[in-house]
Formats: C-alpha cells, sequence, structure tokens
C-alpha cells in the first residue's frame, strides 16, 4: 500500500515523500489507520520494521487536525538514544506543519532547557524516569492527553521501569488513547494491556522476518579462547567503514574494546555504566564515521539507528532469541543489503545456532574464518582494482607530464609504474596482527618487537601522531617500523622492531619534546605471541580513541599514521 492511499493530510503525505517513504510497511499499513480512528493498539514488531512511523504519521496528524493543545502526545521510550530518535522522526513528518512543536526530555540533561520546551510542546517523547520527575516537579502536566505510546513496552519492562510507568497511566485521563509497541508478549506486558487499554486492535508482523530479509547470516565454529582472533579476521576481510559488535556482559565490552584498541581498530564501547554525556560523544562518533567499530551491549544498544552500518557482528550469543533479531536488524536496512557473523564456541552455543534458526524459520550459513592468505589476497585485488578505476578514468595531466619527465631521465616507464604501486599500497597499509585461527596454525615467526617506556603523555598535551612524528624524524625510520602505541597520563608506551630498539633509544633520549627532556627504556619483554603481518585497505584513522580500561589510555597504530595524515 501507497502513503498517497492512506488518508493523510497533504503536509505529512510531502514530508513522508522527501524523506523517501513510498510504499508502508506492514506494520505501517495495519497500525495507521487504526490510530487515527482513535482505537487503542498492541503493535508486536521488531526494530527496523518501520515502527517509529507507524505511531509517529497519525500521533502528527491528529495534533494537526486539533486545536493544538499542549501535551497532547507522549511518548515512552526505554533509552535516551531511542528517544532522541523517535523526537528526530516526528519532526521529519512535521515539518510542513505549522506550530507543532516536539519536546524531548531524558535523563542526563539540564532541566531548564527541558521546562520551557515542555510549556510550548503538543508531542513529547521521554523515558519514563524523566517524565516522572517532571510529573513530581509539576512541570509537566497530562490534563490534555489524548494519547500515550509505548514503544518498545518489553525494554522499558526489562529495565525496571513498571512502576513508573504504572503511575504515569493511573495519573492520565481516562478517557484517553493508548498505544503499545513491543517486540514480544510476556505476562507483564498483557497486565498492563488489561489494566490500561480499551478493546486494543492487534496488529503483529510476524517474527520480525521484515527485519532480516535483506541480511546474509553467517556463523563461525571458533574455539572459545580465540574468538577476539576471529574476530579480528572478520574484520580485516570485510574491512567494514561502519560496524556493530555485540557482547552480553559491559566487562566484555570493555575488554574487547581494550583489546581491539590496542590492535590499531578504530572502536569505542557503549554499555550502561556510562554518564549520559560519554554515550552522546559516543554515539555522536559512530555516526559522523569517527570511529568505524562500536562495541555494545543490548540495553545500550537499543534505539541505535545509524545508516549504512555494514555488517554484525555476535561476540557472544544472545539470550534471547528477540535479541538476535534486534541485533541484526542495525544493518540491511532501507533496502540495502548487509551480513551478521554470530562467532559460536563449544556445542552448546552451536544448538543455540540451530535454535535461532528454528526461531526465525530461516538458515545460518556455517562459513569458515579467512586466511591471512586470502586477506593479503582481497586487498591487494582491491588495490589493483582502484589503480584500474583510475586508469579508465581522466588521469591528471600534471602526473603524466611527471611520467614523461622520469621517462626522458632513462627511467624504465614499467619500473616506474611497478616502484610507486609498491610506495602507495605500503603506505596504505593498514596493517594488523593476526593469525589463522581455523587452520590451528601455530603463529608464524617474524622479527621480534620491543616494547619501549617514554616519559610523557597525555598530560603534557601529547597524542599518537606526535610521538610517531617525532621517531620518524629523529631516527629516519619508515612508519611501518612502528608498531602499537599506548598513551596513559605520565608516560607513553611504543611498540618498535626489536632491530631498530637501539637507534630509537640512541636517537630520542635527551631529546626535547613539548619543553621536556625525553627518557626512553626498553621494557622487559612478556611472553607473548608472534603474529603475522597482514595488509589491509588503508583507513582514516586519528589519534582519538575510545578505550574503556580503567587507566586512561589512547592507543594507536603507528600503521594508521599515514593515512590519518592523508586524509
Amino acid at each position: 500500500m501507497q502513503f498517497s492511499e492512506m488518508n493523510l493530510i497533504p503536509e505529512i503525505l510531502r514530508a513522508v515523500e522527501e524523506i523517501g517513504y513510498t510504499e508502508a510497511t506492514d506494520i505501517q499499513i495495519g497500525a495507521i489507520p487504526v490510530l487515527l480512528d482513535g482505537k487503542d493498539l498492541i503493535g508486536r514488531s521488531n526494530t527496523g520494521t518501520g515502527k517509529t512511523a507507524a505511531f509517529g504519521i497519525p500521533v502528527v496528524q491528529m495534533v494537526a487536525q486539533s486545536n493544538k493543545e499542549k501535551g497532547q502526545i507522549l511518548i515512552l521510550s526505554p533509552t535516551r538514544e531511542l528517544a532522541m530518535q523517535t523526537g528526530t522522526e516526528i519532526r521529519k513528518f512535521s515539518k510542513y506543519l505549522q506550530n507543532i512543536k516536539v519536546s524531548v526530555v531524558c535523563g542526563g540533561e539540564p532541566m531548564p532547557p527541558q521546562i520551557r520546551q515542555l510549556r510550548m510542546a503538543q508531542i513529547i517523547v521521554g523515558t519514563p524516569g524523566r517524565i516522572m520527575d517532571h510529573m513530581r516537579r509539576r512541570t509537566l502536566s497530562l490534563e490534555n492527553l489524548k494519547t500515550v505510546v509505548l514503544d518498545e513496552a518489553d525494554e522499558m519492562l526489562n529495565m525496571g521501569f513498571i512502576e513508573d510507568i504504572q503511575t504515569i497511566l493511573r495519573q492520565a485521563p481516562e478517557h484517553r488513547q493508548t498505544v503499545l509497541f513491543s517486540a514480544t508478549m510476556s505476562p507483564e506486558i498483557l497486565k498492563i494491556t488489561k489494566d490500561f487499554q480499551t478493546d486494543p486492535q492487534m496488529i503483529a508482523v510476524d517474527k520480525g522476518q521484515k527485519t532480516v530479509d535483506n541480511i546474509t547470516q553467517f556463523y563461525c565454529n571458533v574455539p572459545r579462547d580465540e574468538k577476539t582472533d576471529a574476530l579480528e579476521l572478520l574484520l580485516a576481510y570485510h574491512h567494514p567503514k561502519r560496524a556493530l559488535i555485540f557482547c552480553n556482559t559491559k566487562k566484555k565490552v570493555n575488554e574487547l574494546c581494550k583489546q581491539l584498541g590496542e590492535n590499531g581498530f578504530q572502536v569505542s564501547g557503549l554499555h550502561g555504566d556510562l554518564k549520559q554525556n560519554q554515550r552522546s560523544q559516543v554515539m555522536n562518533d559512530f555516526k559522523s564515521g569517527q570511529i568505524g567499530l562500536l562495541v555494545a551491549t543490548d540495553v545500550a544498544a537499543r534505539g541505535i539507528d545509524v545508516q549504512n552500518v555494514d555488517a554484525v557482528f555476535n561476540y557472544d550469543i544472545p539470550d534471547e532469541d528477540e535479541y538476535y533479531i534486534h541485533r541484526i536488524g542495525r544493518t540491511g536496512r532501507a533496502g540495502k543489503s548487509g551480513i551478521s557473523y554470530t562467532l559460536a564456541a563449544g556445542r552448546s552455543q552451536l544448538r543455540r545456532v540451530h535454535s535461532l534458526e528454528k526461531y526465525m524459520g530461516l538458515s545460518i550459513q556455517e562459513k569458515s574464518l579467512p586466511s591471512t592468505e586470502e586477506i593479503e589476497k582481497r586487498h591487494l585485488n582491491k588495490f589493483k582494482g582502484k589503480i584500474k578505476l583510475f586508469l579508465d578514468g581522466n588521469a591528471s595531466l600534471e602526473w603524466i607530464s611527471f611520467v614523461d619527465e622520469l621517462e626522458q631521465n632513462g627511467y624504465n616507464v614499467k619500473k616506474v609504474a611497478a616502484a610507486l604501486c609498491k610506495i602507495i599500497y605500503e603506505k596504505s597499509d593498514n596493517t594488523r596482527k593476526l593469525r589463522n585461527v581455523q587452520k590451528g596454525e601455530p603463529y608464524s615467526s617474524q622479527t621480534g618487537k620491543t616494547r619501549l617506556n617514554i616519559n610523557i603523555g597525555t598530560d603534557s598535551k601529547i597524542n599518537a601522531d606526535y610521538i610517531i612524528g617525532t621517531i620518524v624524524e629523529t631516527t629516519g625510520l619508515p612508519i611501518r617500523a612502528i608498531g602499537s602505541i599506548s598513551l596513559y597520563k605520565d608516560h607513553s608506551v611504543v611498540e618498535i622492531e626489536a632491530a631498530n630498539a637501539d637507534l630509537v633509544l640512541k636517537k630520542m633520549n635527551g631529546y626535547q619534546m613539548k619543553h621536556h627532556t625525553i627518557h626512553v627504556t626498553a621494557m622487559k619483554s612478556n611472553k607473548s605471541r608472534s603474529f603475522s603481518k597482514v595488509p589491509g585497505k588503508a583507513r582514516a584513522f586519528g589519534s582519538k580513541q575510545h578505550t574503556n580500561s580503567k587507566r586512561h589510555c589512547n592507543t594507536l597504530s603507528a600503521s594508521k599514521y599515514h593515512s590519518a595524515r592523508n586524509r
């Protein structure tokens, strides 16, 4: 069904068409007419099925056709992120309607601006806790309330908001419209519908099939203690610009962020222990592309609606089937394709994978992990493809004349081209430490690494780029000779090829950096595995890294330095 067939006012139709919506989803087809008729509704729908528009469009139309009283619509969301996203979407639907105000009220934000917004808003979106705060302060009145929407009601109950929700509904006018959306119909949900709804219409989207249609699902059978190695192989092979990685606990989110960050990945973590300003910063960085990987728990990830997520990785398998749908539904949106990987360790987790297949009625394909050789071949082929695309286009006359000059000076053109390819590929080398997990191969031998301690850190306004640049400048070493760099408040740790360690010690000791006299010492080596290097595609990594270690630490792989400087 087209939106033009749904009895919507012209202003909303115009806004909807501008967004790019043409054909309504199943939940929208079922819900919009019911809500416009003023009836109560239960919508069983998963993330990614278009439920925000299913209730957002009709509430905007209801306000537009009313006398514009303040506080007509209340939408409750489980998390700040979801509330903000819902508010943004509703503002899009009301773009061409004058005098319709939307207010988003959540915890972690100052009260005075929210109070001012509430005095003007017909549509209020908020988390239950903050809505209760305003009710207690008498800065929010429910006397004009006509419609209450409980979005992701199952999650709000899981987060312990049941009493707040009951209090809000009891204080709302008796004659109102009550709308509930939930992925599951638990006994607690059913009790709410019984206590607070009147003859609700049920609209169900079967098992979230719409969510996973465009997603190719894989699982990898890997040893439990090699999950991180396996994940890094997959990340190196696919090299997603934007990906979500799910863990079941806050502790694992922190651990995995630290491990990935130390190995040069551009990563941040999201979980319930983060302060609101930290959560906002992480999400802004992820949406803007400053970080490419987001490791999150299920609760923290609720409401994340980021466009163009290339892949979802289940580092841990969720305990609830519905959570699996929620997770992988973050990719493959708006008609685009996506991929998901689940790391399964041991028989019990393989049984969970098969249980998920039965639940969805779909197959999750088993996939072997790529070898380091396959990864290197893939990245090399991509590089060759870029060269061919450039040659098929209009090459810069400036560079053609440069090659002509070299040829006139006696240089063989083929050798010039080969040399340039080698230089570009090595400088764009996004080298990572990887191993062939699926083959059970031992770690390949290579030149050892020495870790050097430098007596300067973030307290001296030092970043990884500065340290790398200083090492290159003082020693003449290539960037690829430098490994990862970990920055702490009062010192830094640099990984360097063992053969070059003495040179760095000699050149750097006594060097003046930021008005500090530098002292460099070689750290005692810990028994560790040696890894094989695998080149990857260049990515714009900056010195700003997000880790969640208890000590403040920024980590940057030196191989990212060049690509970061040449964005």
